[in-house]
Order: C-alpha cells, then structure tokens, then sequence
C-alpha cells in the first residue's frame, strides 16, 4: 500500500493509470547515491484518488528486471530494462524448500509466543520452490540490503539456502528470548 503525495509521482501515477497500471520499484542505495539495478515490476491492483489529488494504490509485485539504462531523470526516472529469471536448478529443491517452511513456521510460532498475539502463516503459502523462495524474501522484514541481495539471486537453491540461514538464525534468536521471557515469568 503506497501513498502517493509527492507531485512528480502523482504525474507518474496518472500516467501509470492511463497505460497498463505496471511500474518499477528499485531500492535507494545510500552508499552509492542512486538507484540499485536489480527491482521488482509491481502493477497497480487498486487505487483511490484523494480530493486534492493525491492518491492511495494498493499494488502487487511481479517479475524481476535490470535496468539496462536511465532514458531519463525528470520528472520521476524512466528506464529501459530487461527481465530476468533464475537459472534452473541443477538439483531437487524439494528437500531445501520443505526446510525453509519449517523454519519459517518456527518463526511464526516463537513470534506469537514472544509476543502473546495470533499469528498465522496464510493458507496459500506457495508450493513450489522457486515461489516459496520468492514468498519468503518479499516478507523478510529487517536488512534491507539482505532482501536486495536475494530479489537480485538468479539461483533457487542459493536463495532457499541462504533464507534457511536467515531463518535459522532469527528462530535462534526467537527461541533464546521466549526461554528469558518463560525464565522471568
């Protein structure tokens, strides 16, 4: 859900509106003070115009792309890009993928222990290795650099290992506390 305040994204959003409702979304980086060259395509799936013209849009992500190059700057950047895939795998996934959704479960439940709230995985919870991984790496909150480097893997098995990793260290980290909270209560 965005929020779209700004007047050089309203004009964006009007013209996004006008066409088939896709746009990209590239992470900031600080360091190099530009844009990453790895994002996401997301489509607009719904939108609310505001009376003095702003706009609220839900939008959905899609597929990956590289920007090849910067058409332009002004008034909000327009670029040319390529999509991209991951290679396929050279090996089963299956094995990999059923891990990271333990692992992931775990987290889901030390989550809701630590903090006394339901939280639930939802139903739909992808199937496929590939889309499981992608699942995941869209719903990791913290590092944003981390999230970048694995929207940017084009390998399923180096993104599931590497979320195993993610997940095993933060169910670690879960599991300490909610022992401290179970010790002081």
């Amino acid at each position: 859900s965005l929020h779209i305040f700004e007047f050089r994204y309203r004009i964006m959003m009007n013209t996004i509106l006008a066409g088939d409702r896709r746009f990209g979304v590239l992470m900031w980086d600080p360091i190099k003070g530009q844009p990453t060259s790895v994002g996401c395509c997301a489509e607009i799936v719904h939108f609310q115009r505001l009376p003095d013209d702003r706009m609220k849009i839900l939008s959905v992500g899609q597929q990956r792309f590289r920007v090849l190059e910067q058409v332009r700057e002004k008034p909000y950047r327009v670029g040319l890009v390529e999509w991209i895939e991951d290679q396929p795998p050279e090996r089963e996934l299956r094995g990999i993928a059923t891990s990271v959704e333990q692992l992931l479960r775990d987290v889901v439940r030390l989550s809701a222990k630590l903090t006394d709230q339901k939280i639930e995985l939802p139903e739909d919870l992808p199937d496929l290795p590939i889309e499981l991984s992608y699942w995941v790496a869209s719903n990791l909150y913290g590092v944003s650099s981390e999230q970048q480097a694995l929207l940017e893997m084009q390998d399923t098995a180096m993104r599931l290992e590497r979320e195993a990793e993610i997940l095993t260290s933060t169910r670690n980290h879960l599991a300490a506390r909610t022992v401290l909270k179970d010790t002081l209560n």
